[in-house]
């Protein structure tokens, strides 16, 4: 008899797992800048919120393809892929910022709190072993 593992697309989960959190966190950032910010503020939050999202996701994607092709490919998809998508996070930042005008205080600072809350929640769920979905298959 011959036993089948499969490896879940980890990565793509992690980043499922953080836009589900992102649910939670973003309004609270829209919410929290729009009160001390206004309107503008609001609305430049949601964009920073949604850039970070994306972010997130074509990372999660992208690391789990690179994964099923192989494990070299895998390692430059992480190394230099972070690096790329830190760039193109600030890019896409510059040309919105530059293109409308926004609140740019409240977008990067959406932005950069977004992504260290949603990073540290689901660093402290996998530690804690709440990801159940992240474990092989057999």
């Amino acid at each position: 008899m011959r036993t089948v593992t499969t490896a879940p697309d980890i990565e793509a989960i992690l980043a499922r797992h953080t836009v589900r959190r992102a649910v939670l966190v973003g309004p609270a950032a829209v919410a929290v800048l729009g009160v001390t910010r206004g309107v503008d503020g609001g609305i430049a939050a949601a964009i920073g919120v949604g850039i970070v999202v994306a972010n997130f996701l074509v990372s999660g994607f992208a690391l789990s393809a690179a994964a099923r092709i192989s494990l070299n490919l895998y390692h430059a998809a992480a190394l230099v892929g972070f690096v790329l998508r830190l760039l193109l996070i600030t890019l896409v930042m510059v040309v919105v910022a530059r293109q409308f005008d926004i609140d740019r205080l409240a977008f990067g600072v959406a932005a950069v709190a977004t992504y260290l809350v949603l990073l540290v929640l689901e660093a402290v769920a996998v530690a804690r072993g709440k990801e159940k979905d992240l474990e092989l298959r057999a």
